[in-house]
């Protein structure tokens, strides 16, 4: 299974970006996913989640900023960042737990994609 995450970039404050993440290979289904980001000399914290059934979580510096949603039929899962702040700098790791054929559920990350927030 591999995660290819993509959107970032260099975005000015107030600014906009999606992200987005598919999932590949053989697997026979996909539960939750999510968004985690780390800023230098931090640790990986959560942005966001969502269940397969859409049921979302978000952290509470992104509540009203950032929406997640995902697409099931492609195995993609979105971020929507609206008002990016200085803050929101860091790089962005996609997440699934996935099942494979032999029915073991496992997580797997993605590689990140940066997201610079500036002036």
């Amino acid at each position: 299974v591999q995660l290819q995450a993509s959107g970032g970039g260099l975005v000015r404050p107030g600014g906009s970006l999606r992200l987005s993440c598919v999932a590949s290979g053989s697997f026979f289904s996909i539960y939750d996913m999510g968004w985690y980001r780390q800023a230098p000399g931090k640790q990986r914290d959560l942005v966001a989640a969502i269940s397969s059934g859409g049921y979302t979580n978000y952290a509470d510096s992104v509540k009203g900023r950032f929406t997640i949603s995902r697409d099931n039929a492609k195995n993609t899962v979105y971020l929507q960042m609206n008002g990016l702040k200085p803050e929101d700098t860091a790089v962005y790791y996609c997440n699934a737990d996935v099942v494979d054929p032999m029915m073991k559920r496992s997580r797997y990350w993605g590689q990140g994609t940066l997201v610079t927030v500036s002036s």
